[in-house]
């Protein structure tokens, strides 16, 4: 318990931004605040974004899949409007810069495992790849290819390898037991060292989380890839290697 005088300089809570949201289930409980001799009632909300993420209450990303692809939309419209022609050089830096972040700001935290949300990224980056000079009629995997970029799929999962040898070495200051567990059975199989345990997932939304999506990728790693002494040279070798063909 706090005492009245540090209870009366703590930061009080404004009832009136509060929100209050179920997740997966509709419960018809209600909750008040008691403040300055007053009860506010909380109201309850299907979605809510705080940080720039949008979650609703089903737990679903295609909501933050759409906003996040029209932002990126709205910017390359911009783009056109001021620019009648680009080279690859100058559409890159323009890409990088003002709009991929957009398709990719907190990703860790939604990444979508939908085909339709997939697509709804993706159909960004396709579209924004036919703005440089010339590439209108290419496929879209030729114009990836001569502009050294990737689908923003592989990227995701480039990503999520990476986090995962930050926290497996030690590098990212988190403990690797809240998010893995380390394959006891390792050395009577193939693979490497810090091959993980694959744990069973009952719901499609927890075989989709981080610590369970990124399993069956890292494992299939080459120990020459996941034992790299720094973090650069992991990504060289993870860019390097046969199974992703960066």
């Amino acid at each position: 318990m706090l005492s009245d005088w540090s209870a009366k300089w703590l930061l009080k809570f404004n009832p009136l931004k509060c929100k209050l949201m179920h997740l997966r289930h509709n419960m018809d409980t209600k909750y008040y605040i008691t403040q300055d001799n007053q009860k506010w009632y909380i109201q309850p909300v299907q979605q809510e974004k705080d940080l720039g993420v949008l979650t609703s209450s089903d737990l679903a990303v295609s909501h933050q899949c759409m906003e996040a692809a029209s932002k990126a939309r709205r910017v390359l419209g911009m783009v056109r409007r001021q620019f009648k022609e680009l080279d690859m050089q100058s559409f890159l830096i323009i890409y990088k810069s003002f709009v991929r972040p957009h398709l990719e700001y907190a990703i860790q935290a939604w990444s979508p495992y939908l085909r339709k949300d997939i697509d709804c990224l993706e159909r960004v980056q396709r579209s924004a790849t036919k703005m440089v000079k010339g590439f209108c009629k290419l496929s879209y995997e030729l114009r990836l290819k001569r502009l050294k970029l990737t689908s923003l799929e592989k990227r995701r999962q480039r990503g999520d390898l990476i986090e995962t040898y930050k926290i497996l070495t030690g590098k990212e200051g988190v403990d690797p037991h809240c998010f893995f567990t380390q394959d006891m059975n390792r050395y009577g199989t193939r693979g490497h060292e810090l091959k993980l345990y694959t744990r069973r997932s009952r719901l499609e939304l927890r075989r989709n989380f981080f610590s369970q999506r990124v399993v069956p990728h890292w494992n299939k790693l080459p120990e020459s890839v996941v034992m790299a002494e720094t973090v650069n040279a992991f990504k060289n070798r993870l860019d390097r290697c046969e199974e992703w063909g960066i």
